[in-house]
Order: C-alpha cells, then structure tokens, then sequence
C-alpha cells in the first residue's frame, strides 16, 4: 500500500498495545526526540509507563475511540500480541483515516497476510525478527572465532609464509594472496606471495604491474625450505602441492586430501577475494589502495561485474573496498593493450571459426601463449548471435581450450567435463571453463616441422566434435559458418 508518508520526516507517533517489545520501542523514538503516545488495555502498565514520563492512554486497542485518538500520529504501530484486536485496530484507523503508515506485530506468516489484507503497511514477525539476528550473530561469530585461529596459524610461523595462488593466478586468487599478505604483515609475519605456472594473461599482467604487486615464481625446489608455514589462496583448481599446507582458503572445495590448520572454504561464495575482504574487516587492517583495488577487481572479475553468481556478501564487500579503490588504475586493468601474439591468435580463431546454431568452436593452431586463446573466445563471445565459444590450440605437445558462455542454459564447465574429463584435465564453471588433453591422445604422431599440418587437420576434427557432441550440436556447417 502507498501512503505519501515519509518516514525520516515523521515526528509523532503511536503505539498501540505496549509489552516489552512495545516498551522498548518507545523508548528508542523518545531517545530520538519523536512525540510518542502509547495506548493499552491495562491499567498498571498505562500507570507504571506515566510513572516514567511516557505519554500513555487507557483504552482497548481496537475501540473506535482508539483511532480517533491517535488520527494525528502520522505512524502507528500495533504491536498487541491479541491479533483479532490488531486486525480490527488496522481496520478502524483504515476508516478513520486511510493515510497513516501502519506496522503491525504478527504471529506467524498467515497472521501476517491476515494483517497486510486488512491494510498494514508493514508487518512484523518477532520470530522471524529474532532468527535473523540470531544468524547474524552466528555469522559474526563464526568470523571472529575463524579469524582468531587463523591469526594463531599465521603468528606460529617462525621464518616465512608462502602464499600460493593457483596455476597462473588470475585476478580472484592474486587478490586473495595480496588480503593475506596484507594480514600477515598486520600480525608482523614475514610472507611472499609464490606462483607456479606463468601469468600469462594480459590483463593479469596488467593487473599485477599496475598494482606493484610482488609475486615469486616458485620453481626452484630449494627456495621452499625457507618457508615454514604454506597457505593455498584460492588454489582449489590446480594441481597437488609436494609439499605440508597449512591454510587453505578458498571458495572452491580442493580436489586434493590436504590436512591443513586452518580451513575456510565457502562454496556459497562466487570469489575468494569476497572472504578474504571479511577477514581484512575483522581484522581490522588498515587496507592499502592497492589491496583495496586488487580485491575490488577480483571481485568483479568472478561475478563479471556483478552479473554472474553474485551474492549480497559480494555486494557489501565491494560496498566496502569502492572508496578505498583507485578507480583509473581499475579501469586501465580492464583495457590493457593486446600484444601482437594475442592478435595473431585471435585472427586464426576468426578465420578457422565454426559456428552451430549460437554455439561457436575454433582452432588458433598452434600457439605460444595459451593465455591468448582465453583472450579469443571472450573476444569471440561478443559476435552477434553467438552465446557459447570454445577457442584451442596446440603449445608444448597439449591442447590447450578455453570456453566461455553467456547461455544460461549451457554449464561450459560441464561441458567441458563431459567432453575432456577421461582423456585430460578440466576446471570452471558455468560461464568459463579450461581443458588441458594431451595431444598423443588424439594422433600418436610425433610432432615435427613435416607433420604440423597433420597434427592440425586431426586436432580441430577430433576436437569438434567432441565438443559440439557433449554441447549437444549434430554435424558441422563448416568453417565461418558456412
């Protein structure tokens, strides 16, 4: 129901029935300076209430009278726990007058539809009011205790902390390693955020130059006997570390039997950087700009700003982290110039694409940064009518694939697992996913300058259609569409 009346301007109000809920209510608007007048039944409340300096009335809630005396208070709340002499309450201040903005006190959610259909603007369910606050608590709760032990984990480091990322870091888990980094250095622990694999990805390098981010590469098996405590951010994708862990952070379950300290895992997430936002709160860090940007764009990194997967606690994390944000740096991270290998890849995937129906799959041959392929079918996604692309290519005798989609019918993760799992290594989910085969699987041939051509004929068949098979496409129109 529309009233006109607006809340922040209203200065007398009524409450109609006063137990301890009405009682404390009256007490905050009084404390805020509001004209409040209390009406109820019983006598000995009314009096004690008046003993206290509070305006109060005897009289039934629901008396004609009743409405009439309280036709000037521009709200009224009833918040008798009698619901017969509520609803017949809302139903004489309705025909008195229709104007005032009601809140009523129900029982149950069928009282509160009872309550609405007779006129309320708002009800209230104490029970309901009770368990979420309650679960709030939990929640506040559950973070302190968490953050309390992961302090202990951190501080029983006696050199060093490695931070690892997953294999080449993306934006979420570079994030996340530069929140604990940040956290470390909080409880005056030593760390170094480590890497294996390659951050390939132009954007992840922009990413990582732009912010100042220092990261090692962790390739040299006796750099890792300077670290005595291991933490893996956002790390559930890649493959098993050699090593004792002792944290793990993560909005992804690890595939690997890790038995580490300390375990917040939160699948109900969309991005690691979300919870280790949390954690910079509870902690109470000073964040950095850099650490605010850098969580910022792995948070809208995960969600595609915002349109995938998002939940509130994205929302009030990035609610958090804007103002501490250098805003051009994000922007300059999002459009990073595109090298000249990236527009060679992407010039093969648009002359070698195939594309079913709204589903788009292309061979960029052979390749030598894989990143560049993740490039193309974001690139590719943008093609008019084309919801699903799937762009691979051929680097250290494996077929690298990246897929992307915006179909919210199609899973491309479970594409890809359905298509790959047996014969390679899949990860992602619904909107982008990766798969890794090896290229013997497909041809037995021996890669050489004389069979490049081969390879290439026999990669793009067999990958097409397995792939257009587990998207569920028959045939082929051939290339460009054609």
């Amino acid at each position: 129901m529309s009233t006109g009346v607006t809340i922040s301007s209203i200065s007398d109000y009524a409450i109609l029935g006063c137990g301890s809920v009405g009682y404390a209510v009256a007490e905050e608007l009084v404390e805020q300076s509001k004209d409040v007048l209390i009406v109820d039944r019983d006598e000995s409340r009314v009096e004690s209430l008046r003993d206290q300096d509070l305006d109060a009335r005897t009289a039934e809630i629901d008396d004609p009278e009743t409405a009439e005396l309280v036709a000037d208070r521009g709200v009224v709340l009833i918040l008798a726990s009698d619901i017969e002499a509520s609803k017949r309450a809302i139903e004489r201040i309705r025909e008195t007058d229709g104007d005032q903005f009601v809140v009523a006190r129900a029982t149950d959610p069928v009282t509160g539809d009872e309550l609405e259909d007779m006129g309320a603007d708002i009800v209230i369910n104490p029970s309901a009011v009770i368990a979420e606050s309650a679960l709030r608590a939990l929640k506040s709760g559950e973070l302190e205790h968490n953050a309390a032990r992961l302090a202990e984990v951190i501080e029983d480091t006696s050199d060093r902390l490695a931070i690892v990322t997953q294999e080449s870091p993306d934006p979420d888990s570079i994030a996340s390693a530069a929140a604990l980094q940040a956290i470390a250095d909080h409880l005056e622990v030593d760390s170094d955020i480590v890497y294996l694999g390659d951050i390939g990805h132009q954007e992840n390098r922009a990413f990582v130059n732009l912010l100042g981010i220092e990261l090692v590469q962790w390739d040299d098996t006796e750099d890792r006997q300077v670290y005595d405590t291991v933490a893996l951010v956002d790390h559930a994708t890649s493959a098993e570390m050699d090593l004792g862990v002792d944290i793990i952070v993560d909005h992804n379950d690890p595939a690997e039997g890790y038995e580490p300290a300390f375990v917040d895992v939160r699948s109900n997430m969309s991005s690691t950087s979300t919870i280790m936002t949390k954690y910079i709160q509870e902690f109470d860090v000073n964040v950095s700009e850099e650490v605010a940007t850098a969580l910022l764009y792995g948070i809208r990194a995960e969600t595609l700003d915002f349109k995938r997967d998002t939940t509130p606690a994205d929302l009030t994390a990035a609610a958090y982290l804007y103002p501490f944000a250098n805003h051009d740096t994000l922007e300059q991270v999002e459009s990073p110039s595109m090298s000249p290998e990236t527009l060679d890849v992407l010039a093969e995937a648009i002359a070698n694409r195939d594309v079913q129906g709204s589903h788009l799959v292309s061979n960029a041959g052979f390749v030598r940064d894989r990143e560049a392929l993740t490039q193309a079918a974001n690139h590719l996604l943008n093609l008019e009518g084309v919801t699903t692309t799937a762009v691979f290519g051929i680097a250290d005798e494996t077929i690298f694939l990246a897929a992307r989609s915006k179909d919210i019918r199609i899973n491309i993760g479970n594409v890809l697992e359905d298509a790959y799992n047996e014969i390679g290594e899949t990860a992602g989910h619904s909107t982008q996913a990766s798969a890794e085969i090896p290229l013997g699987i497909f041809t037995g041939i021996e890669i050489s300058e004389d069979t490049r051509e081969t390879l290439l004929g026999l990669t793009e068949e067999a990958v097409k259609r397995t792939l257009f098979d587990a998207m569920g496409v028959e045939g082929s129109e051939g290339a460009n569409g054609s």
